[in-house]
């Protein structure tokens, strides 16, 4: 991230105003609204906004701001190594419980990330797979949840992750 890609995470008023309630005291999102009087979708919007810069970090006792990251982008202007994995993590949490999807995210860098990862988990490189075998590996990862196996198997395929070829499939991807 540059500084440049800070300030534009910092440009919206209502980002700015969720900000400042973390930076008060503000611990998760039932309580920024209290503080911002901002509307509940509005927060959590702009909380996901800034966990995905890296502005704010959800450590697991809460949001609060990481102040060594800004500190380091406003000193180098450039990502230092941790929020992406931070970001990878928090979007692993946000739509995995017990092992198995919730829903898949709408944001195509969102469903990247859970897609790579059900794909390293699910796949041995160099493996040929009967698509039955694909949906026995996949409905685990559906238990439970709104996304069913072959909408799963199909992001796998359109993200280039699984290759598909008269019904046999292999890992691409990562």
């Amino acid at each position: 991230m540059t500084a440049h890609a800070l300030a534009g995470a910092l440009a919206d008023e209502r980002r700015r105003s969720v900000f400042a309630a973390v930076v008060l005291g503000a611990r998760d999102v039932p309580a920024v609204v209290a503080r911002t009087g901002l509307p509940a979708r509005d927060v959590a919007t702009a909380v996901r906004r800034l966990t995905d810069t890296g502005v704010l970090v959800d450590d697991g006792s809460g949001l609060r701001v990481d102040d060594g990251w800004l500190r380091d982008v406003a000193r180098s202007g450039a990502t230092p190594s941790a929020p992406p994995a931070d970001r990878r993590e928090s979007i692993l949490r946000t739509f995995l419980r017990d092992g198995a999807l919730t829903r898949l995210p709408a944001q195509r860098g969102r469903r990247r990330v859970l897609l790579e990862h059900i794909t390293t988990h699910t796949f041995e490189p160099g493996l040929r797979y009967p698509e039955r075998a694909v949906d026995d590996a996949l409905r685990p990862w559906c238990a439970g949840g709104e996304a069913d196996h072959v909408t799963l198997r199909r992001y796998l395929v359109d993200d280039m992750l699984l290759t598909r070829e008269h019904g046999v499939y292999w890992r691409t991807g990562p």
